[in-house]
């Protein structure tokens, strides 16, 4: 007889990273209490209404913050924007772009032109090795 597996837990924070949200903003009982994978796949499939009013709403977390603004995480802390924010505070920002976010837009969209540019120009080399 093999003895019983335990689930594997996650804690708080891996768990709010996967779901997306900040988890200071979360209820105090999902902080606090490690989950296992079968709770995380119940709240993703069935979500409660604290989490679909964090991700409409917010706050939310510096990665998904710098998504929805079109830049880099580091281009976040370069700006000084340290805290989570808001859905509407995200808004804001790209209603009446500042400074800071015209240049770390553009600084963005030229990281991902020398990526498809390297990645291109790979691509042709592979395929020429492979023809030769």
């Amino acid at each position: 007889m093999s003895p019983t597996k335990s689930p594997q837990l996650l804690k708080p924070a891996t768990a709010a990273q996967k779901l997306g949200v900040y988890l200071p903003a979360t209820p105090k009982e999902f902080q606090s209490t490690p989950l296992t994978r079968e709770q995380l796949n119940q709240l993703l499939a069935a979500p409660p209404e604290w989490l679909t009013d964090l991700r409409l709403h917010g706050p939310h977390p510096r990665l998904i913050v710098a998504g929805k603004l079109g830049v880099s995480a580091s281009g976040l802390a370069r700006a000084g924007i340290t805290e989570a924010l808001t859905t509407q505070e995200i808004k804001e920002l790209l209603e009446e772009p500042p400074e800071w976010l015209v240049r770390e837009r553009a600084t963005q969209a030229a990281v991902r032109e020398e990526q498809r540019r390297v990645r291109d120009r790979d691509a042709k080399r592979k395929a020429a090795r492979e023809s030769s």
